[in-house]
């Protein structure tokens, strides 16, 4: 056998050997990424994880909803009872979702939708919300300003008990928590509203609409007085 005809079979042998391992490859692949297809699927709860395991977003019922999560460690979170979707950042910490509910119990309806994102390791700084109860809606977009320091999850997991809960009272009321800033929308009283809020969450400024079509300016202190008033006339 020559030479060149010895070069040519060589050849022929790696490219069928590449071709092998390429379909081999693929075919692993393939078969590490498998997707499944349903017309209608019926659940309580669906767990969105990464690869390594990491949570990054929870679907769930009312029923089935989680509690607080914290870097992966889940926490009794008692305020929460609605079905939606929770959103987690890449170290498994709860950071925004969506919530939504509404029934009818006689003749009192009740409603309400939320979406958030929250601060790092803190609670929300946007917050799109809407709710209804006993015939007053409100419905707006809110700015927070939030601490630099971590939520405590020992005040977390303390929440459910007297203790827990009048420590949690005191220390909203003293501004460990922040507070709102700034609100756009619709009040109660189906004014268009915009009200602007300083550091300790005292409210500075209104700006207002009422369904009437009066429109004004008020310009408040910090004692909660309306120090000037500017209408259209």
């Amino acid at each position: 056998m020559s030479t060149i005809v010895r070069k040519n079979l060589v050849y022929v042998w790696l490219a069928i050997v590449s071709l092998f391992l390429g379909v081999l490859t693929c075919g692993q692949a393939a078969a590490e990424r498998k997707v499944t297809e349903f017309v209608e699927i019926d659940v309580q709860r669906i767990n969105v994880r990464e690869p390594d395991g990491t949570l990054r977003m929870t679907i769930s019922s009312a029923a089935t909803a989680p509690g607080l999560i914290f870097k992966g460690t889940e926490h009794p979170f008692p305020n929460r009872q609605a079905a939606g979707i929770l959103f987690f950042n890449d170290e498994g910490t709860e950071n925004g979702g969506l919530l939504f509910g509404g029934s009818k119990k006689g003749q009192i309806v009740s409603s309400g939708g939320h979406l958030s994102f929250d601060q790092y390791e803190q609670d929300q700084v946007i917050s799109l919300d809407q709710t209804e109860d006993h015939g007053r809606r409100r419905a707006g977009l809110t700015f927070f300003d939030r601490p630099a320091s971590s939520l405590s999850m020992d005040l977390v997991d303390k929440l459910d008990t007297p203790e827990g809960s009048a420590q949690f009272e005191a220390q909203a009321a003293a501004g460990g928590f922040g507070y709102p800033r700034v609100f756009i929308g619709k009040n109660e009283e189906r004014e268009s509203t915009v009200i602007l809020r300083d550091a300790k969450g005292l409210a500075r400024l209104r700006l207002s609409v009422t369904p009437a079509g009066s429109a004004s300016i008020e310009f408040i202190d910090a004692s909660g007085k309306v120090v000037r008033r500017i209408t259209e006339k």
